[in-house]
């Protein structure tokens, strides 16, 4: 079974009714000391160093770690899912936010970065969009082993980013083989994100069973609804239990929505289980 100190609070879907730098304060008060993050600043893959270094200086001042942080990504929250893949600015920002990422993430010990492949644009053709995903997810594991960090290839799912054509386990684990194959680095692997397979259909123990050899990160919500585990119908209890049976010691993101009660109010379910 998940133990609590293994889970990792997804500040950017949780504690959002908060400014972003009193997140990690907050997560701390909820008795978590780990939180991840999506890339925080929307509109600037290279913000000012002043921001930079108030984040960092928030996750000192609270003790909490900063476990796992996205490349930009576009608008996301929004209509974006990624923008390594989409050819001319946005691949343009993805690479100016590449280094200012990994060193950020040295600097506050992170050790997993997530690259979102980004969707279909009309304009580009399926062949051209992942030639360019590929080179540019292979500057972004050259940049991640720098900083002696992994780099994270996410599965998204199919109703709510039809777009992506990342909305399978078996397609991110063809883009993992195919980055480590390109770099030789081995440091791509898989996200595992339980809610977005689920949204997909797919038999999640088998996912579990298949994957875990190439996963470095596993995400939770239930299905329907997004919300805290015990709100959908997903069995988290066999899932947890699958999970350490393939020898799964990893984190686990919890990238919830926290629901009408607030962020703090959200975590009674993982009382129950301790």
């Amino acid at each position: 079974m998940v133990s609590s100190d293994r889970f990792t609070v997804n500040a950017s879907i949780l504690f959002t009714e908060l400014p972003l730098l009193e997140r990690p304060a907050a997560a701390a008060a909820a008795g978590f000391d780990k939180i991840e993050l999506w890339w925080p600043w929307v509109d600037a893959p290279v913000p000012e160093p002043s921001g930079l270094d108030a984040l960092r200086g928030a996750l000192e001042d609270a003790q909490v770690q900063l476990t796992g942080l996205n490349f930009y990504a576009g608008q996301l929250p929004g209509p974006d899912r990624g923008a390594l893949s989409v050819p001319g600015e946005e691949s343009e920002k993805f690479r100016a936010n590449i280094d200012v990422t990994a060193d950020f993430a040295r600097s506050v010990g992170c050790k997993a970065l997530n690259a979102l492949y980004g969707n279909r644009v009309e304009g580009a053709s399926e062949a051209e969009q992942d030639a360019l995903a590929l080179e540019n997810l292979g500057l972004a594991a050259r940049a991640a082993d720098r900083v002696g960090a992994v780099l994270l290839v996410e599965a998204l799912n199919a109703p709510e980013s039809p777009k992506c054509p990342l909305v399978s386990a078996p397609r991110a684990l063809e883009v993992v083989d195919a980055v480590n194959t390109a770099t030789g680095l081995d440091n791509a692997r898989f996200l595992m994100d339980l809610y977005h397979l689920s949204m997909n259909g797919e038999d999640l123990p088998a996912v579990i069973e298949n994957s875990l050899d190439r996963t470095a990160h596993v995400q939770i919500a239930d299905n329907p609804g997004r919300g805290a585990p015990g709100t959908g119908s997903l069995d988290f209890g066999d899932l947890f239990e699958r999970l350490d049976k393939g020898g799964y010691d990893g984190l686990v993101g919890l990238e919830y929505k926290p629901g009408d009660n607030g962020s703090a109010a959200s975590f009674g379910w993982l009382e129950q289980r301790k």
